[in-house]
């Protein structure tokens, strides 16, 4: 199980950027997070062809389909949608692994036990401006 933003563990940051001009703010070989946004389109296109890593948060399961085919390394959902995230992912192999943001320590063994691929708490999560 892979536990990103936990204090015992060490782990790589994903670097939060609104453009794609952002991400030249990020240190090199960073795993650059989207929200996916019909907006954010041109950044995660830009990433795929740059083969840059990416995690991208979604919010259903059409976004999740999406996230796969545009080449995320790491799709981020809510609680309420890891189950089924993960019966997709695993059902099509997805070579992204989905990680569930999570703000609870206590939660990880509930994840580990469902079969989650990981989690991820906020404070991995860093936020770049222009």
């Amino acid at each position: 199980m892979l536990i990103f933003g936990h204090k015992f563990i060490p782990s790589n940051s994903f670097y939060h950027v609104s453009d794609i001009d952002n991400i030249t703010n990020t240190p090199p070989s960073s795993i650059i997070h989207i929200e996916f946004k019909e907006e954010n389109l041109d950044i995660i296109t830009h990433a795929k062809i740059n083969q840059i890593n990416t995690s991208i948060f979604v919010e259903n399961i059409r976004e999740i389909i999406y996230a796969s085919n545009l080449g995320a390394s790491f799709i981020i959902v809510k609680e309420e949608l890891a189950i089924d995230a993960q019966k997709i992912a695993t059902e099509y192999l997805f070579d992204a692994k989905i990680l569930v943001l999570s703000e609870d320590e206590n939660e990880i063994e509930k994840y580990a036990l469902l079969g989650i691929d990981g989690v991820i708490f906020s404070n991995a999560i860093i936020h770049i401006s222009s």
